[in-house]
């Protein structure tokens, strides 16, 4: 068990009624099932990444612990995102099921390849939803 962390994207048009945060595989698991969602980006126990996603959430009105809940996310975040890891000032952040694995060039470079993933697939029309769970 650890922290998991993924960005899926889906066509904009299959989620034009959900909320940028709350969304749970209860309201969307459909589209998973109906196989309109495709997985852009993967992370293993990436933990100062998903506290900068978690910061994130909170400023779009999440309100719990993020935690198996998916996040839209627009490209001014995919922006924001860049800086941070380009400055490398991604939070550190700590969870018991985190792990304990600093940021690197290797991660950096990974983030950077993100960002690009993104971007582009945000220009393609598509929307992306950040999930974790641990």
């Amino acid at each position: 068990m650890g922290l998991d962390m993924y960005v899926h994207r889906v066509k904009a048009k299959y989620l034009e009624d959900q909320p940028d945060v709350g969304m749970h595989k209860e309201t969307i698991g459909h589209l998973f099932d109906d196989g309109k969602v495709n997985e852009l980006w993967y992370w293993r126990k990436h933990h100062d990444l998903h506290g900068w996603m978690h910061r994130l959430y909170l400023s779009k009105g999440g309100e719990n612990d993020f935690n198996c809940e998916y996040m839209r996310l627009t490209a001014e975040d995919i922006a924001l995102l860049r800086v941070a890891v380009t400055n490398g000032t991604l939070p550190p952040t700590k969870g018991f099921f985190f792990g304990d694995n600093p940021p690197d060039d290797e991660s950096k470079v990974d983030d950077l390849r993100f960002c690009d993933a993104a971007k582009e697939a945000l220009e393609a029309g598509d929307t992306l939803l950040y999930f974790a769970w641990w």
